[in-house]
């Protein structure tokens, strides 16, 4: 059987153009950025290239504004820390509560070791934040808000331009996590009052342990990483030269196939969302249907272990993620979805360009006995199938770094 996977929002294949652009790198081109002879010169003018390939995907007016980093964790950190840092009188921070653990983990953290203020936006039944409560919580207090430009379980998009504007009006800054945007939406910063974006490359077919932290220039930064001077002293070591490589084609690549993605991609997630719905009884949508990500769809299934879903497609080699996280060994229920208040756990499906129909349709295929045995029905075997067993497969949840997506 050819395997199929669906779990896009958790890594990306990366794409061959990507890797080709990528092994000069490593060999003849492995000069550092910095040295100022022809190896460090050859470089560094390749470095200039990415930057300018992912200015144009995200809308910044100027290449210098984005700052290389290990990925959207390190990005998210560095931005939130930096803004503690440079407005000390302010002692507040706004997200919501359903961001990235990499956003969530920092402010529980800061929340108990600083005693900064933390204000965590609900959302409602559909994953829309609760506009009333964030502009409550707005004051001179705040030194930042963070939110994200899309949620990585549910795909919701929130207004974060409008959100932004918001948070001016109060002099904090704005950052938000778009991780699971960029490249799939259409951004341009240059219009917006943002400050601070984050991404990472292995979202979008580029290589893993790479991204970048957009800041707007006229932005105070102060920088997480202490030590030399390179990256106009916002981020000190070495840089990742075949990664920063990798990130600029795969922007470059992300921007040419954006229409596809916004078209061709959201058909197929269209047609294996109905498909499923149609399929299999008790089913639904978690979110907003309208208000997010063309590639991704999150379904519920009534009185169904949802956990074990993935584990049984897996088993048929049909990668996707289930709503919950595998933490120490045991399942976790998804912090989104309990934000969410929704009673039944769900399935993530998130696809990419290469992804094809009959992907979808091997899926369609196989679904409607997987979720009847899970549900007991006369099929042989689904009852005698343990939790434990649903703990025992792989976890393909995924994530930045592991099983929380």
């Amino acid at each position: 059987m050819r395997p199929v996977y669906l779990d896009n929002n958790a890594t990306t294949r990366v794409d061959p153009e990507v890797v080709q652009a990528m092994l000069p790198f490593f060999t003849d081109q492995f000069g550092n950025p910095s040295s100022a002879h022809a190896y460090g010169a050859s470089v560094g003018a390749a470095m200039k290239k990415a930057r300018r390939q992912l200015q144009v995907l995200i809308g910044a007016q100027f290449d210098d504004e984005i700052t290389f980093t290990s990925g959207g964790t390190e990005s998210d950190n560095a931005a939130i820390l930096s803004a503690l840092e440079v407005t000390p009188d302010r002692t507040e921070i706004v997200t919501s509560a359903v961001e990235h653990p990499a956003v969530l983990t920092l402010c529980g953290h800061l929340e108990q070791v600083r005693r900064i203020k933390i204000h965590r936006i609900p959302v409602d039944r559909r994953g829309r934040l609760d506009l009333d409560a964030y502009k409550a919580v707005l004051s001179p207090r705040v030194a930042i808000v963070s939110i994200m430009w899309a949620n990585n379980e549910t795909g919701m998009i929130f207004p974060v331009t409008m959100l932004a504007e918001l948070a001016k009006e109060v002099g904090a800054l704005f950052h938000t996590d778009a991780v699971q945007a960029v490249g799939k939406v259409p951004i341009d910063l240059k219009s917006t009052a943002i400050d601070m974006l984050s991404l990472s490359g292995h979202k979008l077919h580029g290589p893993k342990g790479v991204g970048a932290l957009w800041i707007r220039r006229g932005v105070q930064f102060h920088s997480l990483i202490k030590g030399g001077h390179q990256q106009y002293g916002r981020r000190a070591g070495t840089e990742n030269t075949p990664g920063i490589v990798g990130l600029g084609m795969a922007a470059e690549l992300a921007l040419k196939f954006l229409d596809d993605t916004a078209t061709r991609v959201k058909s197929l997630r269209d047609r294996l969302e109905d498909g499923i719905l149609q399929r299999i009884p008790n089913t639904s949508v978690t979110g907003d249907r309208m208000e997010r990500l063309p590639n991704t769809a999150n379904i519920s299934f009534e009185n169904t272990e949802s956990d074990g879903i993935p584990h049984l497609l897996g088993r048929v080699g049909i990668a996707c993620s289930s709503g919950s996280a595998c933490t120490s060994g045991s399942m976790e229920p998804s912090h989104v979805l309990s934000a969410m208040k929704t009673p039944h756990g769900a399935v993530r499906f998130s696809l990419a360009r290469d992804n094809s129909e009959a992907d979808v349709d091997r899926v369609l295929e196989v679904m409607p006995t997987i979720v009847g045995k899970l549900r007991g029905s006369p099929s042989p075997g689904p009852r005698e199938r343990s939790r434990e067993d649903v703990r025992s497969g792989p976890c393909l949840s995924g994530s930045r770094t592991g099983c929380n997506s």
